[in-house]
């Protein structure tokens, strides 16, 4: 199973890159995750025809916070994915989030801005970093794509080419 993972959009409204990003890099995906900091539903749109899991995050409006669990577990392909923005400091958002969580193959979370693909302890820690120009690192925009298969969950981390539309996934 491939799914298209994304956080910290940071939208007021859906723009050309969050639909080429749909277009061409979650194309082919089974699913979405999204990892909180949509800031507003709309935003979601872009994705229409798939199945999308949100969580909220620090940042969205009172309607994506009261649609939206702050975490969630989903179950996919035998393997148990928990889903949560994060809080505090963006240092070390991994430490945080592995509280979360009891029992799950991987942790997917945002929040830092910084993309991190790393297991530890046989779960796969997961933040696909910020599809939101981000100072935190260096104003570059990340998506990602986890790959769920009988052996396990891994991940990929793809940094979104300049201020233009993507190149092909």
């Amino acid at each position: 199973m491939k799914i298209g993972v994304i956080a910290d959009t940071h939208l007021r409204r859906p723009n050309t890159l969050l639909q080429a990003v749909a277009d061409q890099y979650f194309a082919h995906v089974d699913l979405i995750l999204h990892a909180g900091d949509l800031c507003i539903p709309e935003v979601l749109s872009v994705f229409s025809g798939k199945t999308v899991y949100v969580v909220s995050g620090n940042r969205d409006n009172k309607a994506v916070k009261k649609t939206y669990p702050e975490t969630a577990v989903i179950s996919v392909s035998g393997k148990r994915i928990g889903l949560v923005h994060g809080w505090g400091s963006p240092f070390r958002g991994q430490r945080r989030v592995e509280r979360v969580f009891d029992r799950v193959d991987g942790v997917v979370f945002g929040h830092t801005h910084r993309p991190f693909s790393r297991h530890m302890s046989g779960v796969l820690y997961f933040n696909p970093g910020a599809f939101h120009r981000s100072p935190l690192v260096l104003w570059r925009r990340h998506i990602g794509i986890l790959f769920v298969e009988k052996e396990g969950i891994s991940g990929r981390i793809i940094r979104l080419p300049g201020a233009g539309v993507p190149t092909t996934a």
